[in-house]
């Protein structure tokens, strides 16, 4: 990552917050940055109701739990962290919540806050002991890496669904859809918009394009409105999100399953994405600390996990180093309330493409796999194609952390193995073998 004047990185990103209060400049870049970093990552007020919506959670609340947790989470990521990392729920792991959880498991919306609130349990469980830093050792890079990329191809496959530019075949798993419906072609319209905007690096790029999109969709009379009555008076009602997670079937297999799974992806993927976008490193206990502690209020408040959003790194490259653009942003989330009404004018064809992006950026850590050594390309490429195929996120993390130390042993390296890892993939093997059978 090209981060500006970088000779003064570590000096700045090291003040303390009442060293930093006392330098106007420094202030003057980190509130930019907190500027950046919302409007970078502000799609997620839109999208994330969205996605929970096809699990059963009403958009019309989950909007105001999207909105909370994120206020929450960014102030405490500044003012007991002091990192300027954005907290939201996270794409992909909605994505887990409402499509794997509830959809293709069965469960109800509230069985699957209550699988967060323990995968949370279990996440501070690893982020407040020595946990942490065993894993971050112990787990292979490539898997983690798999981990990133299968679930941005599943995004992909995801945006591509809502664009109405593919759609279930009759000859094949997936056919394109007809370039003659309107939705489709504005879906096109937002992508292009879209892609110019971030190549281009115009901040909140995501966010114009949603509104670009909605008012050519709306000028056009291209309906599918993805939300409806969604007002700021419908904050009266949303006390009903509050503490419902239901654990009537915590003994259940599934809810089991479940729940190990969820674990396995809020840890790995808070810890690969603090690691890869941090530019003070010793900020990362604190800064995955409270992505544990995030993600059982995000239960609480009635949304899916939290983790440290990939979209802080426009924030970081606009010059932020401490806590102050985490405020900065958590005030701007906070503001955001009294925007909500308008929400009822985005069509799937303004939210499709965002999706689609964000898959693709996330793809894009591919690179740092090692594709010359099979023994570690193969599981992570099992992580990748899986994940979207079967559209399950933990079917994909299964099979790669099961594949991975077989490998190793068929090319007679087993000691290379951390014995956590050994003990992942028995897991993992175990979770695959109940799924077959349930």
């Amino acid at each position: 990552m090209n981060y500006s004047n970088k000779e003064n990185v570590t000096a700045v990103s090291q003040l303390s917050f009442s060293q930093i209060l006392k330098q106007k400049d420094l202030i003057k870049n980190e509130i930019i940055a907190g500027f950046t970093a919302f409007f970078a990552i502000s799609y997620i007020i839109i999208v994330n109701p969205l996605i929970l919506a096809d699990a059963g959670i009403p958009a019309e609340l989950s909007v105001f739990a999207t909105i909370f947790v994120s206020t929450i989470g960014c102030l405490i990521m500044g003012l007991w962290a002091d990192a300027p990392i954005i907290l939201t729920p996270g794409m992909g792991v909605n994505a887990f919540f409402t499509y794997t959880i509830v959809i293709n498991m069965g469960l109800s919306w509230q069985e699957a806050l209550a699988i967060s609130l323990l995968a949370g349990l279990v996440h501070m469980l690893v982020a407040f002991t020595r946990l942490s830093a065993i894993l971050a050792k112990a787990i292979p890079q490539s898997l983690k890496i798999g981990i990133t990329v299968g679930i941005g191809l599943f995004l992909v496959e995801i945006g591509l669904e809502k664009a109405q530019l593919i759609q279930a075949g009759t000859n094949s798993i997936i056919t394109l859809g007809s370039l003659q419906n309107p939705m489709a072609l504005l879906s096109i319209f937002g992508l292009l918009l879209s892609l110019a905007l971030y190549l281009r690096k115009i901040s909140g790029g995501f966010f114009i394009a949603i509104v670009i999109t909605s008012i050519v969709g709306y000028i056009l009379h291209i309906q599918n409105i993805t939300t409806s009555g969604i007002s700021i008076s419908e904050i009266r009602n949303y006390p009903a999100l509050l503490a419902q997670a239901d654990f009537t079937h915590i003994a259940s297999i599934p809810f089991a399953l479940a729940t190990f799974s969820m674990s396995m992806i809020i840890v790995f993927e808070s810890m690969g994405i603090l690691e890869g976008i941090l530019p003070d490193k010793s900020k990362f206990k604190k800064s995955f600390e409270v992505s544990s502690l995030m993600t059982c209020a995000s239960s609480l408040l009635g949304t899916s996990p939290t983790v440290a959003a990939a979209e802080s790194a426009a924030g970081i490259e606009s010059g932020g180093r401490t806590g102050i653009t985490a405020i900065t942003t958590a005030i701007l989330f906070a503001l955001s309330t009294f925007f909500i009404p308008f929400l009822c004018y985005i069509p799937q064809a303004a939210i499709a493409p965002v999706i689609i992006i964000t898959g693709a950026i996330m793809m894009q850590q591919l690179q740092f796999i090692e594709f010359n050594d099979f023994s570690e390309w193969f599981p992570a490429f099992l992580i990748i194609v899986l994940i979207p195929l079967t559209g399950s996120i933990s079917v994909g993390l299964a099979f790669g952390f099961a594949c991975y130390p077989i490998l190793k042993i068929f090319i007679g390296k087993p000691k290379m193995i951390h014995p956590i890892a050994y003990g992942l993939g028995i897991l993992f093997i175990i979770d695959l073998v109940f799924n077959a059978i349930i």
